[in-house]
């Protein structure tokens, strides 16, 4: 049975000489796994269209297991976030946590949508940290995981200084912090940030400007989060960690 999908490709995998084995994540279809054979030939029809990261539309014969790509049209390669190695760092994080947070299968356009407008987005020069933290967020109801950000985990006040508890799962007040005294500290712009990125519909974001702190906090509350409660663990996490840091030391050299 032939099946046509709006997708982008979200893992490439070569195999043998010619072939390769693509996921790609569709609006139709949710996570789904094809064949393209020959697409390792540079002369292919199919080499274009089973790049990393490319959105478009594709043609395959559906099976119970892994289907065949018949054929693909090019909507956007994504060039920009290609051609720089930071930007792959981003994506690639992005594509692998969507990867591994889902099922084969499993439609859902809500998330087809969000990778698609990330991807805008960083390809479009928006700040990839704050798009990181926002898909990030996003992620965690796909894996079943909610956190608290509504109000005080324990005596559900929605006034006064909050902090995040990870073993709590979610704001605690000041009322409350001996309740947790491992508790992350945050500021009031972090706190906010947390909630808006849970619940806002990210076509909306237009210029947003975060300090340095900022991002910080959110990288420690998102971070610390993940490793508690997702059990995923990911190559291109680590992969990103070591971008960051290499960037940070050539900023730093650069200044001095």
């Amino acid at each position: 049975m032939l099946q046509k999908c709006e997708g982008i490709v979200i893992r490439s995998t070569n195999y043998s000489e010619t072939n390769k084995i693509i996921t790609i994540y569709t609006r139709e279809l949710g996570k789904v796994g094809v064949m393209a054979r020959g697409a390792k030939k540079p002369n292919s029809r199919l080499s274009a269209i089973t790049q990393l990261f490319t959105y478009g539309s594709f043609l395959f014969q559906k099976s119970s297991g892994l289907g065949l790509l018949q054929q693909g049209e090019t909507i956007d390669t994504m060039r920009s976030i290609r051609e720089d190695i930071f930007l792959t760092a981003y994506a690639s994080y992005l594509a692998e946590l969507l990867d591994k947070g889902t099922d084969d299968n499993e439609r859902n356009p809500f998330l087809f949508e969000l990778l698609k407008q990330t991807l805008d987005y960083l390809n479009e020069g928006y700040d990839p940290d704050i798009l990181l933290n926002i898909f990030e967020i996003k992620m965690l109801v796909v894996i079943g995981l909610h956190p608290q950000l509504d109000h005080c985990v324990n005596c559900k006040s929605t006034d006064g200084t909050f902090h995040f508890s990870i073993r709590e799962g979610g704001f605690i007040c000041h009322r409350c912090f001996e309740t947790d005294p491992y508790r992350i500290p945050i500021s009031p712009a972090a706190g906010k940030l947390l909630r808006l990125f849970y619940y806002f519909d990210l076509n909306r974001l237009g210029e947003i400007s975060v300090k340095q702190e900022t991002k910080s906090e959110l990288r420690k509350v998102i971070d610390y989060y993940y490793n508690e409660y997702s059990g995923l663990s990911l190559k291109s996490k680590r992969f990103l960690e070591q971008m960051d840091s290499f960037k940070k030391q050539f900023s730093d050299e650069k200044k001095s």
